[in-house]
């Protein structure tokens, strides 16, 4: 009895080795896809910030003509 036992109980660990293979495997290529993702992200924040930066000057620059052709006009009057 104590050979089937054993027997079963090396079964069952054997089992088991193969998920922790698969995930083992997996690691190293969700922590690829992670980098991946961050390492794209590092990219677009500062173009994101420039396109921010740039939008808000042109909107000012916008803003700052349309006060000047106001005050030219209200100032003809």
């Amino acid at each position: 009895m104590s050979n089937e036992a054993k027997t079963g109980n090396e079964a069952t660990g054997a089992s088991s080795k193969p998920g922790e293979t698969s995930g083992e495997i997996n690691q190293p290529q969700a922590e690829m896809i992670s980098n991946g993702i961050k390492a794209s992200l590092a990219v677009f924040e500062p173009l994101s910030r420039a396109s921010i930066d740039f939008f808000s000057n042109v909107v000012n620059a916008s803003l700052q003509a349309f006060q000047k052709i106001s005050e030219a006009f209200a100032s003809k009057k």
